[in-house]
This record gives structure tokens, sequence and C-alpha cells, in this order.
């Protein structure tokens, strides 16, 4: 009755804190409950109306009387709470240790022989915003041509360049000679080319931002699918995050809008399978600058292009969104933040409020793809398509 799964991942969008959140600093997180306590009158129609008030536990979020989807949340299985860790989760792999951090910069190991790689030295080596550190480092870097080496709370190697100065194609391979270096106990999540332009004192990053991740360590719902003669069309990060692997084929977005019109393309060219979109603004743009009206802001847009996905659906699709992890900008910290995701399910063939309660693991967002499609080998996770479909 089934035949394509569309996994929109609001990226950074979480609910509410988990009961280890205390282990990862998080405690009193809650991302969307607190920009809908924080704005005055704000609203999600659409995501309000399939039910996203009305999932257990969530605190300011408007509930509807009549939800027209499925709702539910999902705990996190893996240590973690990062991009990859989160996606990989949902797609069936649990981490039982997380990707190695750096708040103290990387060692000097690490960064003499990526010095001796690239053939000159690095600036910053430090934990910094991005903005931030192309302000402090920029005109240096100008200057001197040596790229900008930086890090965050979560397990990444990024490098920072000005077009003008190291073009992007050149900052790419740079980032791929990181990929290759950083291994073993020192394999990070992700090495993230950071192209910027503009002047001292102007400086803005580009949409030519690029993610190097390391590739899952077994199969994955992809992998199962594109092996079972289904296509995996990946928007946004989706091919970055796995590395390239069990795709079919893929779109790069520069913004949260473009990721949803890529998405409608695909969805209207009929073909079926699954759709895997990632959009990245509401984590990237203003999630970790703790800007809570920006954040509303883009919310509010990808609500009203909700309504669009919906009118797109074909009658045999079933439609997924969720998150990775949390970003809550109304905390001091600007960091991921471990929360409960939020799913919520809606299709032609599928029931209306129908509460799929707390999941155990993101990875049941995956079992329940895999059961549609009939996919084989999925070993993680508990589907829920019988609790909603007619």
């Amino acid at each position: 009755m089934l035949d394509r799964v569309i996994i929109i991942v609001m990226d950074s969008v979480g609910i509410g804190e988990l009961p280890d959140a205390y282990i990862y600093g998080d405690e009193g997180s809650n991302t969307l409950g607190h920009i809908y306590r924080d704005i005055e009158g704000f609203s999600l129609p659409n995501l309000e109306r399939l039910g996203v008030g009305n999932i257990e536990g969530t605190r300011y979020i408007r509930k509807s009387p009549a939800p027209v989807g499925c709702y539910g949340r999902a705990m996190e299985k893996s240590k973690g709470k990062d991009t990859i860790t989160g996606h990989w989760e949902m797609t069936g792999i649990v981490l039982e240790k997380p990707f190695p951090t750096y708040p103290d910069g990387f060692p000097e190991s690490i960064i003499e022989r990526f010095e001796n790689i690239v053939g000159c030295r690095v600036l910053g080596n430090t934990t910094a915003s991005g903005t931030v550190i192309i302000e402090q480092l920029g005109k240096e870097h100008m200057k001197t041509g040596c790229p900008i080496v930086y890090t965050s709370a979560d397990s990444v190697f990024q490098i920072a360049a000005h077009e003008e100065i190291i073009s992007p194609k050149k900052l790419y391979g740079m980032c791929k000679e990181a990929r290759n270096l950083l291994t073993g106990d020192h394999m990070v999540a992700r090495v993230i080319a950071r192209p910027f332009v503009g002047r001292p004192g102007r400086f803005t990053r580009t949409a030519n931002r690029r993610d190097f991740s390391v590739s899952p360590p077994e199969k994955t719902l992809l992998d199962l699918a594109v092996e079972q003669g289904h296509v995996v069309s990946a928007v946004g990060k989706i091919s970055d995050i796995f590395n390239n692997r069990g795709i079919s084929r893929y779109v790069h977005t520069r913004n949260n809008s473009e990721g949803i019109q890529r998405t409608v393309d695909y969805m209207d060219d009929g073909t079926k399978g699954i759709i895997f979109t990632n959009l990245v603004d509401f984590d990237m743009k203003y999630g970790h600058r703790n800007n809570v009206e920006g954040y509303a802001s883009a919310l509010r847009e990808f609500d009203e292009g909700l309504a669009v996905l919906m009118e797109h659906l074909a009658d045999d699709d079933l439609l997924i969104l969720t998150a990775d992890h949390g970003c809550d900008p109304t905390t001091v910290s600007t960091d991921h933040s471990r929360e409960y995701v939020p799913i919520l399910a809606y299709g032609r063939h599928i029931k209306k409020d129908v509460d799929i309660g707390t999941r155990a693991s993101f990875a049941d967002i995956g079992a329940t793809a895999a059961h549609v499609l009939g996919l084989k080998g999925c070993k993680i996770g508990k589907s829920f398509i019988n609790l909603i479909i007619k």
C-alpha cells in the first residue's frame, strides 16, 4: 500500500531534555518549547495540526483538539548529541562510544602533521564560534594565507578560509587530507570546510560549506534500500553525513527554503523509495548563535513549506518529520542539547490522532521505513507502522 517514505529532519528541533541530559550539561533544555514560551503569540499551525503539541511531555506548545497526523517522541540510545550520531541512529546504528571532542584544541602532534601535509602553518587551533573566529583571525589569514583551524563542543575539525585566498576547491582538498589524518583515537565525526568572503569587519560565510564525515561502521537503512533495489534521494547534507554511502542521488542546498523545494522536486518525479532531507538552518544559523527570533522565523518558514510538502504527497507516501538533537537558543550554552526528538507521521493511508508514545530509540524511524519498503536486514529499532496505518 505504501511504497515511498519521506523523512524530513528539522535539524536541532528537540522537544525537551532527555533523562540523561544532566550528564551532558543540558538540564532544562527544551528547544521548541522554549521558543513557544519566549516568543509572544508564536504558533506553527501546520505542525500543531499534525499533533506536535500533543506529544507526551511537551510543554508550552499549543495542542490540537483533533490532530490529522500521528505523533510521538524518541529517545537517543547512542552516546553523544551530534548530527552524525542522531542521523546514524535513525538508520540503524547505535554508538556505544561518543566521537572525540577537543575543548582545548587539537594535540600538537595532529596539527604538526596537518601542517606538514598542506605545506603551511595554521591559525587558531581553538574552540570557537565560526563567525567570531573569522573576525578575529580573518585579517591575519588574508595577510599570511594560513588556514584557520578550530573546533566546537561537537566532534568537528573545521577549516575556514577566504575564497579569494584559498579557493573552495583547494579548501576541500585540505579537508580531505585532514579526514585521512584523523583516524583511530582521533576519528572526529566531521571535517568541515568553512569558506567565507568579505573584508575585515564584514566577513560572511558562504553556502560552499562541505562536510567530510566518517563512514558508518555498518550497513544502514540507506545501504539496505539501495542494495534491495530502491532509490535513496538525499537533500541537504544527508549525503555528507553518510559519506555518500547508500545514496542513489543527492542535491546540496543553500538554505531550508531550497531544501523544501528540492524535496518537492524529488516527490513530484514519482520515484519510489526513500527521500531523506536535512534542514540545517535551525541549527547552523540560529541555534548555535542563541538567536531566538531567527530560530522562530525559520520555524515559521518551515511551517509554511510543510503545507506545500503535504499537498504534494502521493497516495502511497509516508511523511515522517523528526529531528536529530536539540540546540536550545534560550539557554546560555551555544552547543547542541541532549533532547527528545519529535516524530510526526502523515499520509493518505495513515490514521489520524494516534499517539505512538515514547520510542526507545531514533532507530524506530528507520525500522518503520524498512517495514514499509519490505527491506530485509534491519537489525535495530521497532517499527510503528502497524500502529498508524489504516
